[in-house]
């Protein structure tokens, strides 16, 4: 059994994940594939991610790949995450979890509209509902949730999700209807209205980002691509990093592993797999700074971090398990950082890196200071660190 120590992990880290300087790219589809998907529940993040990893882009290339070129696109997928995810990938994406996700979407909805309505036989209603929806995108093109509404009246129906409790309030099912058919891979998030942080999206008919639709593949084949890609960006890696990444069970990792030629090796006392074509050493990369914001898909592609987070994540993270803007030297986080309100990007080294770590650390918040402009962005899951940095 091979061993590839630390050391080795976090060249193959810095070189697959972009930070070093010389593997950056202004591609930003191609940054997107690099890391499988770009972690999207906080829309800021995608930008800032390929902000990290680029040389030139700004947010309009961002945009172009997004909304324009439609390179990428924008769905829930893992652990009912959602993803911005290059469109070669939705189809194995679509088969492997959102098709589950979608299915599990529809039985939450349906139990609470039984309970908080008088509807009778809801899952035949919530079909139809969403049929009309579907039908009336296809003939809009691209809407509003309120715009839908309006077009479709079943939308504006009204459950009580806890009868009886003094803190439930009427809910619309406008939301539950739009994501349940974009769990499907019927419809998709388009361009938001508003600047790049905002999350309130228009929608549109996913023949406006694949023609044909969404390409259906068995599931079992979907896993193992889906393996396959997080195993070439985030190997060598325990299996239980994989379950927890995906979501999955432990059935369905193990099937998916069965269909992957892949190699164990040794990490330090632990076993790791790694594909069984990616055994060769890694090339190390000359030192380099970089500033991920929260939420960025390298910090959260792991369960077990210890190896490039060390004992910093209680600043770090919140309660929850979300990570913060975090700065990087060399393939490990050595401390964190923030947008202040009057558009400074502050940061903290939470140990000693070095003078040249100290000082690329701090080109490099002037850098995305200035790729920020005039856009201000509170990360969604607040970090200690962040907080008494911006405060």
């Amino acid at each position: 059994m091979r061993s590839i120590s630390t050391a080795e992990r976090r060249a193959r880290l810095v070189r697959r994940h972009r930070l070093a300087a010389e593997a950056r790219t202004d591609d930003v589809a191609e940054i997107a594939r690099s890391l499988v998907v770009l972690h999207a529940t906080d829309p800021a993040t995608v930008y800032l991610s390929v902000a990290a990893r680029s040389v030139a882009a700004g947010p309009a290339d961002v945009e172009r790949a997004l909304y324009e070129e439609r390179t990428l696109l924008r769905m829930l997928a893992m652990r009912r995450t959602m993803f911005v995810a290059p469109v070669g990938l939705v189809p194995a994406l679509q088969a492997s979890t959102a098709s589950a996700l979608a299915a599990k979407q529809r039985r939450r909805y349906g139990t609470l509209i039984e309970r908080g309505s008088d509807l009778t036989d809801v899952p035949a209603w919530f079909r139809e509902v969403e049929d009309a929806t579907h039908r009336a995108l296809l003939e809009r093109g691209e809407a509003t949730g309120a715009q839908l509404g309006a077009a479709v009246p079943a939308l504006r129906t009204q459950v009580d999700p806890a009868p009886g409790k003094a803190y439930s309030r009427p809910t619309g099912v406008t939301t539950w209807v739009l994501v349940t058919l974009g769990c499907e891979g019927l419809i998709v998030r388009g361009r938001p209205n508003g600047g790049w942080t905002s999350s309130q999206y228009r929608w549109a008919p996913i023949e406006t980002w694949l023609p044909g639709g969404i390409e259906r593949v068995p599931a079992d084949e979907a896993r193992a691509e889906v393996v396959r890609r997080w195993l070439r960006a985030f190997g060598p890696a325990p299996a239980a990093d994989l379950k927890w990444w995906t979501g999955w069970t432990a059935g369905e990792v193990g099937k998916a592993l069965a269909l992957v030629d892949t190699a164990e090796v040794d990490l330090g006392g632990a076993t790791g797999l790694v594909l069984a074509d990616d055994l060769e050493p890694a090339p190390p990369a000359e030192p380099s700074a970089a500033l991920l914001p929260a939420l960025d898909p390298t910090p959260m592609g792991w369960q077990d971090r210890g190896w490039f987070l060390g004992d910093h994540g209680p600043l770090l993270f919140d309660r929850s398990g979300n990570v913060g803007p975090t700065v990087w030297w060399d393939g490990r986080i050595v401390g964190g950082w923030g947008q202040r309100k009057d558009g400074e990007v502050a940061f903290r080294l939470l140990e000693d890196a070095g003078a040249d770590a100290a000082a690329a650390v701090a080109r490099e918040a002037e850098r995305i200071a200035a790729w920020y402009g005039d856009v201000r962005a509170i990360p969604r899951f607040r970090t200690p660190l962040e907080r008494e940095l911006t405060a």
